[in-house]
């Protein structure tokens, strides 16, 4: 059984494939707060600098995906999912591109079974 701590729905990949043909690529990040409301935030790739305190929880739609470090000790026995919902007006995430599009990224998580935890370590 392979164990993925990040997926991606395909509604989320769609307009992920969107944002990269009008923007280039992009990268990822959800904060531990702030303006954003923790929310997973997109940026084209070259106007984000990564925090050096995040770490890479892994790659959507070929697009780096990156995680406040103390964020991650909370989600750490999670398995994440982005997902996308339509949002009208920004929602605590107005940095982020899809909301131009009419969009919000938005997580869904699920704690992961023992067996697949001890897989992960």
């Amino acid at each position: 059984m392979n164990v993925e701590r990040l997926k991606v729905t395909k509604e989320a990949c769609d307009v992920i494939e969107q944002l990269k043909t009008e923007h280039g690529e992009l990268v990822f990040n959800q904060s531990g707060g702030c303006c954003d409301g923790t929310a997973p935030m997109c940026y084209a790739k070259d106007d984000f600098y990564v925090p050096s305190r995040n770490i890479k929880l892994g790659e959507i739609c070929g697009c780096e995906f990156y995680i406040d470090k103390d964020q991650f000790e909370y989600f750490k026995h999670s398995q994440i999912t982005i997902d996308v919902k339509k949002e009208s007006a920004a929602f605590g995430n107005s940095f982020s591109l899809e909301i131009d599009l009419g969009y919000q990224f938005i997580t869904k998580s699920r704690i992961f079974t023992d067996e697949e935890y001890q897989q992960l370590q």
